[in-house]
């Protein structure tokens, strides 16, 4: 029950920091519960059951959100058992589940659904692995019917697929849609990582998409005598979560899956073999989009160790070993003079084939040597020393908080939680037990949580990094190549070590702001019941308590600036301030403060919108107190250490070398620029302009506002009211005084859309066959609700319509999308615009098509069932907004500073159903004028545009 490997090769961030993040799957074809075998309480709460033909089913009742369910149905089934001729057949296959069933006629699955409120993608998707196929539906309603329809719906997909050659024909141009959009540097990266560390494997010749060859030639026949080989009742489980009579959806489950017919279940293929005695190769892979990494591992034999309290507590002490040593990674990485920019240190599975000891190091182009010895060198320190008694008590206090939060928040877990343990049963054979259970199990065993446990236990997992796997990526190859990497780490293994010093430790010292600010007023929305508190110093406090998450408190923090300070003369004003929290507070580095607040529910940090600065944050009650503290520190007091420069410019350099590796990345740098005439607050400058940002001229741009700016705050969840205004009032009420409302003009020159719309073409050196079509049309911002939601509505037709045309009718796109933005902030600004990724011979016939959509929106109204398509989803998604908290803070953070939003939201659903076809066509006429649109066309380099 270790890490999966896969997962933490393909992760493209440059620090993983955790050793541990996803258990084994199970390659079990049998009917058998882990809780069977195991002495770790189930949950009672869950429902487990087995129809005579060997299908599994587990449901279970739960009201968060109220009135809603999630079915998944759990196929395994992967490209594990696909032969080589049937290579990305369980994908092709989980497409052919949306084109038509024996009940359902082709391509109505998906109308069906939007028609009862489930977005196509949102509400309603699927996704194949190396070893299943997972089915998904997310219900908005809890009707009796609706949960039928998703039963059936399932039933179909597991055995009365039509699978017809005319279907198959079409979608296989959605399924090489899909393939060439993720043929992008990550993922050749990621199978050429696979295949250097595990050569001989099998899975390592099976990544899900398959190949253009093995796709080409799949047909009806073929597809489903793989449907009908491994399509069966022992592959499958049902978990239906959500807010229903229990009996009553097993009813549900045994009328339509019970006369199934049982049918032999192959196991699935083993996806080693992983060689331990392979060692000792070298190996140089080379993108001029990958940043440098040095991957060390070594690979052993799977240790089969089936979930039970004395596995968990062995995981949890060898966990602990590793969280050490990448806390101290970290501890280097957030230093002045950076080894690296990131590295960890961890042990995996691979799946049950075999497990893997490495270590992954992420440095600046060129300084792989300085990264690869001071990693190798924690490393070797933790397995001769060990750890300390204080690094220790700092992962325990984390460990401990995250149980207890789980203990406390039990009775308002999600359905989308509840659903993820029900199938990390299934797929993992990991017990779901009671938060409750598990920390009085953690409680009893804390105290032997001891620094020699913890070693003891990582070394009987850990590998020993002898002789290793040693692979490179980069852009440039590493001086002296593969030998240098082989004798730099020999040198590391030679290296003389010392004992880890010991930290210093502090007490937090942001707990006085001066005398608690006073009350100005106080007053309460009769109809949402939302608090509004106004503090002598212009501070505005929001408050709305709920039940919908147990000790939980949402936080929201705005304070008066944002993008506006951008000027002409000065357009990168505000682009340090995602990066000033690196830079710690004036008492405490950014590193110091993850010591100090170990065990604590808090976050940091500030992002920079149109108009504000702004902070969002979850802690619980009883750290509510210290949430405070440490943003109103951040505001007030912030480091500006020189770690927290050094650490944006290696991620501003990065981004530049990625800039025009694929064609989103490439129109997306660009977009700005040729939507705004090039005006520089809103183009991607120079890399040299952000090279020589400074925390030093961040301090300039943004302080004045840090100090005088407006402050609103929202607090949603499991609060105390009283006692949380008495909170603000010691922290942000303290402060002096503010300005008492957010500028609403900036005194800039407007935002302006381009005066030129002829069509442009940005390059990008990704491969040669893809393309990106972008259309963006100039409408208007956002001060009538009303035109706001007609083109929003306008917004869903559109990507119905692009749906059912690019991908559905001609299979040229596989995730065509419309979006309309209305600004809030510059006046008279907004934009409409719609997306198709193809391939570049498919440019001319795109543009055709796309063109004839929106010919079509103008020149008639579209039907009523295209209208319920579109708007039925918006419909559900109104009518559970507040069923969440985020949803409530949708309202809550900004209630005194925009109360306008408030009345729109109790406005929209009345005014959506009020809308007609009429309306959208309306719309269209008036905003989507061909003249209008500004095309801008993603194409290879070199590459001519096609005619």
């Amino acid at each position: 029950m270790r890490v999966s490997l896969i997962a933490l090769l393909v992760a493209l961030a440059p620090m993983p920091l955790a050793a541990k993040d996803k258990p084994a799957p199970s390659a079990a074809t049998g009917t058998v519960w882990a809780f069977d075998r195991s002495d770790i309480p189930v949950d009672p709460d869950f429902r487990f059951g087995r129809l005579p033909n060997g299908m599994r089913y587990i449901v279970r009742h739960n009201a968060t959100p109220a009135g809603t369910a999630i079915v998944r149905m759990d196929v395994e089934a992967g490209s594990l058992d696909e032969s080589p001729a049937e290579q990305g057949f369980a994908h092709f296959l989980e497409h052919m589940a949306f084109n038509g069933s024996q009940r359902v006629p082709e391509g109505q699955m998906v109308p069906l659904l939007e028609r009862e409120g489930l977005a196509f993608g949102a509400d309603t998707n699927a996704s194949t692995s190396f070893d299943r196929t997972l089915y998904k539906l997310d219900l908005p309603r809890n009707d009796p019917a609706l949960i039928d329809t998703a039963l059936m719906l399932m039933r179909e997909t597991a055995s009365n697929l039509t699978i017809s050659q005319e279907a198959v024909a079409r979608e296989r141009g959605v399924v090489l849609a899909e393939m060439r959009d993720r043929n992008s540097w990550a993922l050749r990266n990621a199978i050429d990582t696979t295949r250097f560390f595990y050569p001989k494997s099998l899975y390592a010749q099976r990544f899900p998409i398959g190949t253009v060859e093995t796709l080409n030639a799949a047909d009806a026949a073929s597809l489903r005598a793989f449907y009908e080989r491994e399509y069966v009742p022992a592959h499958v489980t049902l978990v239906v979560v959500g807010d229903f009579d229990v009996a009553a959806v097993e009813a549900g489950i045994v009328r339509h899956f019970n006369d199934w017919s049982a049918k032999p279940a192959e196991q699935q293929p083993s996806p080693g073999p992983v060689k331990a005695k392979d060692k000792a190769r070298t190996g140089v892979y080379l993108d001029p989009a990958l940043s440098e990494r040095v991957t060390v591992q070594r690979n052993g034999p799977y240790q089969d160790e089936p979930d039970s309290i004395a596995e968990r507590r062995e995981t949890l002490l060898r966990s602990i070993g590793y969280d050490i040593v990448n806390r101290r990674l970290q501890r280097l990485a957030r230093s002045a003079e950076p080894p690296f920019r990131g590295a960890g240190f961890g042990t995996g599975d691979v799946f049950k084939a075999a497990r893997s000891t490495r270590i992954i190091i992420d440095t600046v182009d060129g300084k792989w040597r300085a990264g690869l010895e001071a990693a190798g060198i924690e490393y070797r320190r933790a397995l001769a020393y060990g750890f300390s008694a204080a690094e220790v008590a700092e992962q325990v206090a984390q460990v401990r908080t995250g149980i207890v939060n789980a203990a406390a928040s039990a009775s308002t877990r999600s359905n989308a939680m509840l659903t993820a343990l029900a199938l990390s049963l299934v797929d993992d054979e990991m017990v779901p037990s009671t938060p409750q259970s598990g920390l009085e199990r953690f409680e009893r065993f804390a105290p032997q949580i001891t620094p020699e446990a913890v070693l003891a236990a990582l070394k009987r997992e850990a590998l020993t990094l002898d002789a290793p796997l040693i692979r490179f990526q980069g852009r440039k190859a590493p001086e002296g190549g593969a030998t240098a990497l082989r004798d730099a780490w020999r040198e590391v293994m030679r290296a003389k070590i010392d004992k880890e010093a010991a930290a210093d430790t502090a007490q937090f010292a942001y707990t006085d702001f001066g005398p608690a600010g006073q009350v100005l007023s106080d007053t309460r929305r009769e109809d949402l019941g939302i608090r509004e508190v106004r503090f002598a110093n212009g501070v505005m406090l929001n408050l709305r308590k709920t039940d919908l998450e147990k000790d939980r408190v949402r936080v929201s923090l705005a304070i008066d600036g944002g993008d506006r300070l951008n000027t002409r003369e000065n357009p990168h004003a505000t682009q340090l301030v995602p990066n000033l929290d690196d830079g710690g507070l004036a008492k405490h580095s950014r590193d110091s403060l993850d010591t100090i607040l170990a065990g604590r529910s808090v976050g940091l940090g500030l992002s920079s919108a149109a108009a504000s600065f702004d902070s969002r944050v979850t802690t619980t009650p009883r750290d509510l107190e210290i949430q405070l503290q440490l943003l109103a520190a951040l505001v007030t007091d912030p480091g500006y250490r020189p770690e927290g420069e050094v650490r944006y410019r290696q991620a501003i350099n990065n981004y530049f070398a990625q800039l025009d590796a694929t064609p989103a990345s490439a129109l997306a740098a660009r977009i700005g620029g040729i939507l705004s005439n090039d005006d520089p607050r809103f183009s991607l400058g120079n890399v040299e302009d952000y090279r020589h940002l400074s925390y030093a001229k961040l301090k300039t741009d943004v302080s004045d506002r840090l100090a005088r700016g407006a402050i609103e705050i929202g607090l949603v969840g499991d609060i105390d009211e009283d006692a949380a205004i008495a909170l603000v009032a010691r922290t942000f009420g303290a402060l002096p005084a503010r300005e008492m409302a957010f500028h609403g003009e900036t005194g800039q020159p407007p935002r302006l859309f381009a005066s030129d719309r002829s069509a442009r073409i940005v390059r990008h050196t990704g491969p040669a066959d893809q393309a990106l079509i972008r259309i963006t049309w100039p409408t208007r911002d956002d001060t009538d609700p009303v035109e706001a939601l007609e083109l929003e509505l306008l917004e869903r037709v559109m990507r119905v319509e692009l749906t059912d045309q690019l991908r559905e009718a001609l299979g040229k796109a596989y995730s065509p999308s419309a979006s309309s933005q209305l600004s809030h902030e510059w006046k008279g600004y907004g934009t409409f615009s719609v997306n198709a990724s193809v391939d570049v011979a498919e440019v001319p016939a795109t543009r055709a098509a796309i063109r004839q959509v929106l010919d079509d929106l103008r020149k008639a109204p579209v039907s009523a069932d295209i209208l319920l398509r579109a708007r039925q989803p918006m419909i559900e998604s109104l009518a559970n907004a507040l069923k969440s908290n985020a949803g409530w803070m949708a309202l809550v953070d900004h209630a005194q500073s925009q109360p306008d939003r408030i009345e729109r939201f109790q406005n929209a659903r009345e005014q959506l159903l009020a809308l007609t076809p009429a309306d959208v066509q309306a719309m269209a006429q008036r905003y989507l004028t061909p003249e209008a649109g500004l095309e801008v066309l993603a194409l290879p380099k070199d590459v001519a545009e096609p005619k």
